[in-house]
């Protein structure tokens, strides 16, 4: 066998092992297409401007959290490590909620040595950001300013490191996945979602499946949050209204399909006479 044989085979040889050792890699995930970052203009805990726009160019790491929150303290010189090691390429933004203290807000951060700006969140960029229902809550953000993942609650910061470095064009150990949104980072893409918390719709067929979706996105929820049913199951499960109205959907888009009395009568279709050209039906 001839040397360029012997290594053509030796590289085959090796393909087995190359695709074992992907499949072994963790596997990291970004959204397909996704929205631009909410701006919003707020003032630091010493007065400056905060916003996105000073950081273009960079990744963003938005940390939604509280003084309270034990998790959120427990992320934090995970967090500060990370801001030092990629200073020049990084900017992690912490935004404080349900603390109205700037002070006690203060002694937290000068214990921590936190190294990147902290402000108050306002209701408006809460809102926007899909009205933080659980703390922690970090919104990654890429260097075109666009939303591309969300974790909610306390993550391993080899997690964040791996999305950020990925994000950079930088080598990762890991594979890099793409998702579309289904409400799981904006709450304005509930109506892409065919799964939301609480509700069975097991036992429907496709076409039932999507009349509910439909009604879900169609309808308010009443529990005062302003949102549809849909979004209102995403952003809070455990709303006993919306999920109520929801099971009454799903139990009525059922009934309706199943009784032939409730279905779209069918239109009659007369066979033309032969040598006649048949005439369309009146609308």
């Amino acid at each position: 066998m001839s040397l360029a044989g012997a290594c053509l085979l030796a590289a085959f040889s090796l393909l087995p092992l190359a695709a074992a050792s992907m499949a072994q890699l963790p596997v990291i995930r970004f959204v397909r297409d996704p929205d631009p970052a909410p701006s919003f203009k707020l003032k630091d805990l010493h007065g400056k401007d905060l916003d996105l726009k000073a950081s273009k160019g960079k990744v963003i790491l938005l940390n939604f959290w509280a003084t309270w929150c034990g998790p959120c303290r427990e992320e934090i010189p995970s967090l500060i490590a990370l801001q030092d090691r990629y200073k020049e390429q990084l900017q992690i933004i912490g935004l404080v909620v349900d603390d109205d203290d700037p002070k006690e807000i203060q002694k937290v951060v000068d214990s921590e040595g936190i190294n990147y700006p902290i402000a108050l969140a306002d209701d408006k960029t809460r809102f926007e950001y899909g009205g933080i229902a659980a703390l922690p809550t970090v919104f990654i953000i890429n260097t075109d300013g666009r939303v591309v993942q969300k974790h909610v609650g306390l993550f391993n910061p080899g997690l964040y490191e791996t999305e950020v470095r990925a994000l950079l064009g930088l080598p990762v150990a890991a594979q890099v996945e793409t998702f579309q949104d289904q409400g799981d980072i904006f709450l304005n893409h509930a109506d892409r979602a065919k799964i939301l918390p609480g509700v069975d719709m097991t036992r429907l067929t496709s076409e039932q499946r999507n009349a509910a979706l439909h009604k879900f996105n169609a309808e308010s929820c009443d529990c005062g949050c302003k949102l549809t049913l849909a979004q209102c199951r995403i952003y809070d499960p455990a709303c006993k209204l919306s999920q109520q109205r929801t099971a009454e959907i799903v139990k009525q888009v059922a009934s309706q399909s199943a009784d032939p009395s409730k279905a779209a009568p069918k239109q009659e279709v007369v066979s033309p006479v032969a040598g006649q050209t048949p005439t369309p039906p009146k609308p």
